[in-house]
Formats: structure tokens, C-alpha cells, sequence
């Protein structure tokens, strides 16, 4: 695949060390939409992701706080806790949608979710959270794709009923996350794909090569036919034109419209294809927004599985059974012993508990508290494991409260076909001589 970037690499390929040194059992880190690992070292011991290597690998922008205070400056928003305190960490071109704010011209947001289980974990939630606050501050319409054909063509295991079963399921799931049915279109590929969308994707696959796929995903001869065109289809949903119910049916005048796609950086090779082609095809380029993942419960260089419980926390997991998962699973970066803690103190960087506040706890102020008592010996283990259950105990009651009011009529609304109602930018910037 053509770089889509200067300095970006032509491939994702797997990085595994073992292959060019038999003799050591390090492994480097894989991070693709299908397998995330922080790699192992030369002992065994799993490593963290390595962020900053991946925004070099990657050819993506590290998000600088002059872009965050130009964020706030265009807004008038101060950013998410994610975006200050590092969860959201890259982008592509994000400055483009701020310019296009700015000026009160038109945009979109773009997420979605592969539905392989009937149950959502507190990972799932992380962009949804993001994609709803960019919803409320942008005020701009959101499009959620549900890859039910991806989870199925990628797995031996599962069926399109249970993947009907799990699309289902999750679109409440996501509802549940707070969004606005007046500016939110969700969509299962199964049963949207057809007219404008399926053009798209055509006109994508005709211009995605084999090879190209191949260097992105590692694909080999093994992998089934679905899962080599998959690619177009995901792309497809970055362009306006797919949605003639949202943004018309003026070709030529809705393929000026880009958007802004917040995901987790496993996904980002999707749309690296999809920015390669996309103005051969006389559209704008897609911009996205980058999260690093929160870990499993287990630790750094772990990712929550919706297929190992005792990986994650789950959103219809009781208070009684959050907590008992915390204390028993928990990855703690504390010392041994309590006389031990407060000698030393507990490191924070691998500190599950910890790493979970700083997700989910809002106030910077009291972040800081606890990391400062954490490291210094004030706290023990036990205590930042109860906050930590607390925070999170909160965060899913909150959302098991409104997903008890999502019904199917609800349900249904979200995923009608339909046009969708937002305003944008209320105060934009006027160019005089524009208007002139």
C-alpha cells in the first residue's frame, strides 16, 4: 500500500521478533483490528503498549497541547478528560475539522462497534463516551456502523443469528451511552447495504488491491474472501454520499462533506486504506481521533475480552460482582506488604485501579490527589482499590439505568432510515471576502 502520509510505513505487518531471533522468546507488539498485544520480553513478562511507537508506525500526529487549546479556543469546550489526560492521544487531520467548525461548515462523525457478544464491557464504552461529548460540543450528525458481517465472515464460531442476536443487543447498548435520537443514525451492515452505500463500497473495492490488504492486515491465502473486501465496506461509511436519507442526494455538493472518526487505534488501518483512495474518488479524506485502550483487568499490555470475563468489567455486571473483580483481578502496582507500601509507595503506570480512575473519574484535581498519595505511600493498596470500585460501581450504574429505559420502539427510531436535525456551529467565523 502507498504511504498515506509522509513517513508513514507502506504496511502493518506482524511484528514478532521471534522470527528473526529463534534464540529469544521476546516478542514484539501487535496492535491490529483483530489482535492487540503489547508484545513479551526476553523473561516472559507481557509489556505494555507502546503508544509513541505506534503513532510513529502508524504515520499518525501525537495530539500537542496546542492543538488541545485551539480546540478549546474554536469550541469555547474545555477538552474531555480523555483528550487531557492522554487517553485520546493521535489524530489525523483533526485540525481540519476544527477549521471547518470554525467556519460553520458541515461535517459528520463516523463510529461503530463489531458485535461478537451479547454483552458490552467498560472498553466498549471508552469511545461512545468520546463520540457523545464530540456530539453535544460539535452538535453535528453521528453515524454508528454495526460490522455484523465483519464478526462473521472473521469467525468460525459464530452465526448470523447470533450475530443478529449480539447487533441487537449492542445498538442498545450503545443507545444507552446517552446519544441524541435526533442527530443519531445506527445501522447494521446486514440490513442497510444497498443504493448509495453499496456504490461506495464498490467504487472502494475497485481500487483496493490485494497486496494492499494484505501489507495493511497480514492477511495470507488463508483468509476467506469477505474478510479481504471487508475493507471497502467499512470505508464506504466515511463518505456523506453513503446517507442520501441524512445529507441528500446532490452528489456532487454532499462529497464535500468529510468527518471525524473517534476510534481506538487498532481500527486505524481501516481508514488508512480509505484515506489512500478517497480523493481519487473525489472525496475528503476522513479524519480521526485516537484511543489508547483500557487495559483488562489483568494489566498493562492486556485489552478487555468480552470472551474472558475475569478480563473486564462488564456493563450488566452487579455492584457485588464489580467489586469482587476488582479485589480478586485487578493488576496492582502497589508493594507487597502494607509496611512495605508505605515505605516505597506503588507504581501508577501499572497500577489497574489507578489506571481505571484516570478513565473514569473527572476531576483532575482529585487525580492528582490520589496519584500523589499512591506513589508516595499514603495510600495503600486496598484503598485505591475502593475508590476505584466506587468510580466505577457509579459509571455503571448510570449506564444500567438508562439502558433500562431503551426499548425497542426506542431501539427502532435509532435505527430508522431518516433525515437527521442539528445546527452545528452557532457563532462560526465569516469570511468577508468570501461573502463578497
Amino acid at each position: 500500500m502507498a504511504a498515506d502520509e509522509p513517513g508513514q510505513p507502506p504496511a502493518l505487518t506482524n511484528l514478532s521478533l521471534a522470527e528473526k531471533a529463534p534464540e529469544t522468546k521476546a516478542v514484539g507488539q501487535i496492535v491490529t483490528p483483530f489482535d492487540v498485544s503489547g508484545g513479551v520480553d526476553e523473561s516472559g513478562k507481557l509489556l505494555p503498549v507502546d503508544y509513541d511507537k505506534l503513532v510513529r508506525e502508524f504515520g499518525a500526529t501525537p495530539i500537542s497541547k496546542e492543538l488541545l487549546e485551539r480546540f478549546e479556543k474554536v469550541t469555547g469546550r474545555r477538552p474531555h478528560r480523555f483528550m487531557r489526560r492522554g487517553v485520546v492521544f493521535s489524530h489525523r487531520e483533526l485540525n481540519k475539522i476544527l477549521d471547518r467548525y470554525e467556519k460553520g461548515q458541515p461535517f459528520f462523525l463516523y463510529t461503530g462497534r463489531g458485535p461478537s457478544s451479547d454483552a458490552v464491557h467498560l472498553g466498549h464504552t471508552i469511545p461512545f463516551e468520546f463520540t457523545k461529548w464530540l456530539q453535544d460540543v460539535f452538535d453535528c450528525p453521528l453515524v454508528i456502523m454495526l460490522t455484523d458481517d465483519e464478526k462473521y465472515m472473521h469467525s468460525t464460531k459464530i452465526e448470523i443469528e447470533d450475530v443478529r442476536r449480539y447487533t441487537k443487543a449492542n445498538a442498545m447498548d450503545i443507545i444507552a451511552v446517552g446519544f441524541d435520537p435526533k442527530k443519531t443514525f445506527i445501522f447494521s451492515d446486514f440490513d442497510f447495504i444497498g443504493g448509495a452505500f453499496y456504490e461506495n463500497m464498490c467504487r472502494m473495492a475497485k481500487r483496493i488491491t490485494i497486496n494492499s490488504v494484505r501489507g495493511t492486515f497480514g492477511f495470507n491465502d488463508s483468509n476467506n474472501v469477505g474478510e479481504f473486501h471487508f475493507c471497502a465496506t467499512q470505508s464506504a461509511a466515511a463518505f456523506a454520499t453513503s446517507f442520501p436519507h441524512i445529507f441528500g442526494t446532490d452528489r456532487k455538493k454532499v462529497a464535500s462533506i468529510p468527518c471525524l472518526i473517534p476510534c481506538a487505534i487498532d481500527q486505524d488501518p481501516y481508514f488508512r486504506q480509505c484515506r489512500e483512495h478517497a480523493e481519487k474518488m473525489k472525496y475528503k479524506k476522513p479524519s480521526l481521533i485516537h484511543a489508547i485502550f483500557l487495559p483488562a483487568l489483568q494489566g498493562p499490555g492486556s485489552k478487555m475480552s468480552a470472551s474472558v470475563d475475569a478480563s473486564a468489567v462488564f456493563m450488566n455486571d452487579t455492584p457485588n460482582r464489580i467489586k469482587n473483580k476488582i479485589n480478586k483481578y485487578a493488576f496492582s502496582g502497589g508493594q507487597d506488604t502494607a509496611e512495605l507500601q508505605r515505605q516505597l509507595g506503588g507504581n501508577t503506570k501499572s497500577d489497574v485501579p489507578f489506571q481505571y480512575l484516570t478513565f473514569f473519574l473527572e476531576d483532575d484535581e482529585e487525580l492528582e490527589r490520589i496519584k500523589v498519595a499512591y506513589e508516595s505511600g499514603q495510600m495503600l493498596t486496598g484503598e485505591i482499590k475502593q475508590r476505584c470500585i466506587a468510580e466505577i460501581q457509579a459509571y455503571v450504574q448510570g449506564f444500567q439505568e438508562r439502558r433500562a429505559k431503551v426499548t425497542e420502539e426506542v431501539l427502532a427510531e435509532f435505527m430508522r432510515a431518516r433525515p437527521l436535525e442539528w445546527k452545528g456551529n452557532p457563532n462560526p467565523v465569516v469570511d468577508e471576502k468570501a461573502k463578497k
